[in-house]
């Protein structure tokens, strides 16, 4: 509702302030923020309405705001008197305030751009950078990137507010270092934040700004579930690449489990795979049999050239008869282990993401998925393939850092730290 201050409106009001375990009347600068946001009350009246605050309390947290460069203000909107009047001036966040900067880790190639705090990205570059070269390389590598993409998009140095990172392993978001990654040596508990953070200083001369890292799955689904379904309660997205990992969004927020390990279902024993050592060192794990690696094998082993799921995916695009029919089988594999997964999370989407999200894999584990799982878990699921593509661990990394910013608690820091 914009200009028309409603139960509403004091509803998502109250919530905003409950979470920080104000009362009525008391919400702070960032929670003003974040009805502005979120759109939920996006004119004076309204934030009054929606927070129980006077007219002179809501100016002066909207001032700090103003003067911090985070609000500015829209067109009128509509008048709500019948007797006519001024329209009411609305209120908007202002993306154009600061960039952030991306990135997103595969196990051979990486992604990184220049984000506008709305999610559009505003310079991009890909390329090769294999993870295997170690932590301290492929991140003062990424440094180099970001301060050629900086340039590229006109930005200065000092419009970065912060830095978002998606790796291919468990990561502990906390301390944002890896959690003994199966396809990451040399990665396991090392300090990720501070040597990103090193290196974008030293190729731009940028001051530190927070480093966030999360897995890449966590971030795939993050980003595809705000940009495509919004309004989607239960997300969960798979990739399957050289590895296999999932993200599961619920009410909006990455289910992350007790300490990062949640969806890594790559790891989850299957009877067909007794045999297959995986990367992790057990045997028997869905991605020893099912991912784009273990595709990659059975080709090379049948002389058909293919070292990665990269490779996969470019046999799957040229029709390869062989690759095509390994990516079935693959999918029906990946699709008994779904089953369960549905069943226990009941999602409203379900997506395929990676290299080996084409037809031949979507449709292997669709056979499986409705074959196994019971009919009331799959009555409303929508079995998609991705709508961001590559650029999804982007979109992702780039909402992450804008949330953890502009997060209410965290705003009234950066407010006290600006001296507004």
């Amino acid at each position: 509702m914009t200009g028309q201050p409603g139960r509403t409106g004091q509803r998502t009001g109250q919530r905003a302030v409950q979470r920080t375990g104000r009362g009525a009347g008391q919400a702070s600068a960032g929670e003003l923020l974040e009805l502005v946001r979120s759109r939920r009350a996006v004119t004076r009246g309204a934030l009054q309405q929606a927070t129980g605050l006077s007219r002179a309390t809501v100016g002066q947290r909207l001032d700090r705001l103003f003067r911090a460069g985070w609000l500015r203000e829209g067109a009128g909107g509509p008048v709500d008197s019948p007797l006519g009047g001024r329209p009411s001036i609305t209120l908007e966040f202002d993306d154009e305030h600061a960039v952030v900067l991306a990135a997103d880790l595969d196990t051979r190639h990486a992604r990184a751009a220049v984000l506008s705090l709305s999610g559009e990205i505003l310079a991009e570059h890909s390329g090769t950078l294999a993870v295997e070269d170690g932590p301290d390389a492929v991140l003062g590598e990424l440094g180099r990137w970001f301060a050629e993409l900086l340039e590229k998009a006109g930005q200065g140095a000092d419009s970065v507010c912060g830095v978002g990172l998606a790796v291919p392993g468990p990561v502990d978001t906390e301390t944002g270092r890896v959690v003994q990654p199966p396809i990451m040596p040399g990665w396991d508990g090392y300090g990720i934040r501070g040597r990103l953070s090193r290196a974008l200083t030293e190729h731009t001369g940028a001051a530190a700004v927070p480093v966030l890292v999360d897995n890449d799955a966590n971030l795939m689904a993050y980003g595809e579930q705000r940009t495509g379904y919004p309004d989607c309660s239960a997300f969960v997205l798979v990739k399957v690449s050289t590895g296999i990992g999932a993200g599961v969004v619920v009410d909006g927020s990455v289910f992350r489990g007790t300490d990062g390990g949640a969806g890594d279902i790559g790891h989850i024993r299957v009877p067909e795979g007794a045999q297959a050592l995986c990367r992790c060192g057990s045997y028997g794990c869905l991605a020893a049999i099912a991912s784009g690696g273990a595709v990659a094998r059975r080709l090379a082993e049948a002389g058909v050239p293919a070292a990665s799921g990269s490779d996969v995916r470019d046999l799957l695009a040229s029709g390869h008869p062989e690759a095509v029919g390994l990516a079935r089988e693959a999918g029906r594999r990946v699709g008994d282990v779904l089953a369960t997964v549905v069943t226990l999370l009941n999602p409203g989407v379900l997506m395929i993401a990676g290299d080996l999200a084409g037809t031949p894999f979507l449709t292997g584990v669709r056979e499986l998925l409705y074959q196994r799982a019971l009919p009331r878990s799959t009555a409303h699921l929508d079995v998609v393939t991705s709508r961001l593509g590559e650029r999804a661990g982007l979109v992702g990394a780039g909402a992450m850092v804008v949330e953890h910013l502009y997060a209410p608690e965290r705003v009234e820091e950066r407010l006290r730290a600006l001296g507004v």
